[in-house]
């Protein structure tokens, strides 16, 4: 099969790349390196630098495509409060163009990045796929977005969709080929990370009062491989199955403070914290449910324990004078 990958230049999709690449699929990548690094594609895989917003763009990198990997969006929660626009104009818009495209062009097979983001405030967990779904940002609200025209509008016109949901993407790959750090990075690990290295002064612990183990907000961290294998798995199962909507995650939650205090184990530096007021909106803890994707899928996370995580974002971001 021959897939296309939008944004593949970015931080999970190189890595969906690689797994594609590795597992014998034929790879086109579509990304304007808003976000991503071209460094990061592989070069087994064809890169088209353009839009998902351009009709025509997508329709050159859609040529001969026998399923579509949709990763081009920008996923900042608090930067798509400040700037909603943004957001529905790229994760919106250009979405809907490219689906539309794909309509067009008769290809069917759809995988989705979306988010647990569209869950909101949880109200039990862990969090599965029957979960009220009300995201408190517009990010989320625009992933929700997409989930609506896909059952509504786009299922009635033959596409045949994953949804994958996605908690807290994190690490890198396992054999050290993706090299690019995150562009931007708004998540914890990735800002511990620049803490360690120096690039950042300090990291702030948002709330250490919560009813949580140890007073810190507890959080569900995928590694991006096994992000990765789940998208493959996707492929795989919509080519004699319908569609379907999946959490991918760990099914284990991690608090600040034992990521801090295995950050500074791996990594051998101080990491300075400083205690900050709770911010609005965060619940003490989020762990999702991926029984469904274990079933249906055959998938599990492999590679999402704290110390992978972490060992393999540290090789990316250690200064480069410790590598000497």
């Amino acid at each position: 099969m021959k897939i296309l990958v939008t944004g593949g230049a970015g931080y999970i999709g190189s890595h969906v790349v690689l797994e594609l690449l590795d597992q014998g699929y034929e790879v086109v990548v579509l990304d304007d390196l808003s976000m991503g690094a071209k460094e990061n594609v592989d070069d087994r895989a064809a890169f088209i630098l353009g839009s998902i917003l351009s009709r025509a763009d997508n329709e050159i990198a859609l040529k001969g495509v026998d399923a579509v990997i949709h990763m081009a969006a920008f996923k900042a929660a608090g930067e798509s409060v400040e700037n909603p626009e943004k957001y529905t104009r790229n994760n919106v818009d250009g979405t809907l163009t490219l689906l539309n495209t794909m309509v067009d062009l008769g290809i069917h097979k759809f995988v989705f990045s979306s988010s647990a983001a569209v869950y909101g405030e949880p109200q039990y967990l862990p969090i599965d796929e029957k979960h009220p779904v009300n995201p408190i940002n517009p990010y989320g609200e625009t992933k929700l977005k997409i989930e609506y025209q896909l059952e509504k509008e786009f299922i009635s016109k033959g596409i045949c969709f994953a949804t994958l949901r996605y908690f807290n993407a994190a690490g890198y790959d396992i054999n050290g080929r993706v090299r690019i750090p995150e562009n931007e990075p708004n998540n914890l690990l990735p800002v511990v990370m620049e803490a360690a290295n120096g690039s950042r002064n300090m990291i702030e612990i948002f709330g250490d009062d919560y009813e949580t183990r140890d007073g810190t907000g507890v959080r569900d961290y995928i590694h991006v491989t096994d992000l990765a294998k789940a998208h493959i798995l996707a492929v795989h199962y919509l080519r004699s199955h319908p569609s379907f909507t999946v959490n991918l995650g760990s099914d284990v939650g991690y608090s600040v403070t034992e990521i801090l205090d295995t950050a500074r184990k791996i990594t051998e530096k101080p990491i300075p914290a400083n205690i900050s007021a709770r911010r609005a909106g965060d619940p003490p803890k989020l762990v999702a449910s991926s029984e469904k994707a274990k079933s249906l899928l055959g998938w599990k996370a492999e590679h999402s324990d704290l110390e992978t995580l972490i060992s393999t974002m540290w090789d990316i971001y250690r200064p480069a004078e410790a590598l000497v």
